[in-house]
C-alpha cells in the first residue's frame, strides 16, 4: 500500500482473473480508482475477499442456525452464487469499480494509449522511446 501510493507514475490496472482483497488493492495503488484506469477482461472477478470465506463470515448466524446440513449448503452455495454474479468484471464495472471491461486482444492497444495520454511516448512498435 505504502509503495503504491508513494508512486510518482502513472498506474494502470487491468484484471484478468481473480481480484480479492487487500491484494488486489494493493496491486492496484490502494484502490480501483486510484489508478489512471483500472480495466477488466469479461473473465475477471473481485470481491473484499475469497468471497466461500465471505460467505461462511458474513452470513454465520443464517448458515449456523440451518440444522439440516443439505438445507444450511444450499443456502451457502446461494450465497456464493450471487457473490460471484455480483464480483463478475461485468457487474462490477456497471458498478463504477472498473473503467471498462475489454477484450483480452484489446489489452496491448489500451495500455499504449494509456501511456499516450499521460505522454509517454512510443515507437510504433510499441517500444517506449522516453518517459514522462
Amino acid at each position: 500500500f505504502v509503495a503504491g501510493a508513494s508512486l510518482s507514475v502513472p498506474l494502470f490496472t487491468i484484471i484478468t482473473r481473480k481480484g480479492y482483497g487487500l491484494g488486489a488493492q494493493a496491486m492496484a495503488g490502494g484502490s480501483f480508482v486510484a489508478p489512471f484506469f483500472t480495466l477488466a477482461w469479461p473473465t475477471g472477478e473481485v470481491g473484499g475477499m475469497g468471497l466461500e470465506g465471505a460467505a461462511r463470515l458474513g452470513f454465520k448466524k443464517q448458515l449456523d442456525s440451518i440444522e439440516d446440513e443439505a438445507e444450511r449448503e444450499k443456502l451457502f452455495e446461494k450465497v456464493v452464487g450471487q457473490m460471484y454474479e455480483k464480483g463478475k468484471a461485468l457487474n462490477a464495472a456497471s458498478q463504477l469499480e472498473f473503467d471498462g471491461v475489454i477484450d483480452p486482444a484489446q489489452t496491448r492497444a489500451n495500455l499504449l494509449r494509456g501511456l499516450r495520454s499521460v505522454g509517454t511516448r512510443t515507437s510504433g512498435s510499441g517500444r517506449f522511446i522516453d518517459t514522462w
